[in-house]
């Protein structure tokens, strides 16, 4: 047997080498002239595209992110990172710092608040990078209403914009919407990969 698995791998190769020709031809030149980043923020964009994917986009100043929060959550648990600024949480909901909370202490809560790392205007994605005020992936995971405040400041143009204020080595979530898949059927599921309800709280600098 051992004999017969050489044979075939020799016979394999054998016919790549035919394949290729005495002198293979030298690869082709890529193309490396990608979109760079600068380009101009639409901020109107990032809300149409955040709407298309069912996401509820709410426009407020700072100091009423906690009557907006309130609204959605108000008499509520709500797990939140542990750097959120307390400003954004109203006294009607029953806050819940995640300090290494378990998986059933964060599955048995109604929501989660965060901070953003930046959005993309022209995808409708926004980006959380695991920083104090946004927390672990897991709390934004497992309740099922995300409420996200994202600065204007933090929306950027397109892909390239992001890539190029993110670091790599962080642990980064990209959502585009509610967590959403299809069945065998092509019918729209939410909620099977995170929270059904995504809410996007944008506040102007």
């Amino acid at each position: 047997m051992v004999g017969a698995a050489v044979n075939s791998r020799e016979l394999v190769l054998a016919r790549v080498r035919a394949a290729l020709g005495a002198t293979p031809a030298a690869p082709a030149d890529i193309a490396r002239d990608y979109r760079p980043a600068g380009g101009t923020v639409d901020l109107d964009l990032l809300v149409r595209r955040l709407t298309d994917y069912r996401a509820t986009v709410h426009r407020c100043a700072d100091d009423a992110v906690a009557q907006v929060v309130d609204a959605i959550l108000g008499g509520r648990r709500v797990v939140v990172p542990p750097a959120l600024p307390r400003r954004w949480l109203p006294a009607s909901v029953d806050a819940l710092a995640d300090d290494g909370l378990s998986a059933e202490q964060i599955a048995a809560t109604d929501g989660v608040v965060t901070a953003a790392a930046v959005a993309v205007a022209e995808t409708g994605t926004i980006v959380l990078d695991g920083a104090p005020d946004q927390g672990r992936r897991v709390i934004t995971l497992l309740p099922d209403v995300h409420v996200c405040v994202l600065r204007a400041d933090q929306v950027v143009a397109g892909v390239p914009d992001a890539v190029a204020r993110l670091d790599p080595r962080r642990p980064l979530t990209w959502i585009s919407g509610p967590s959403a898949t299809s069945d065998i059927e092509l019918n729209r599921v939410e909620g099977v990969h995170g929270p059904r309800n995504l809410h996007v709280v944008i506040v102007p600098v």
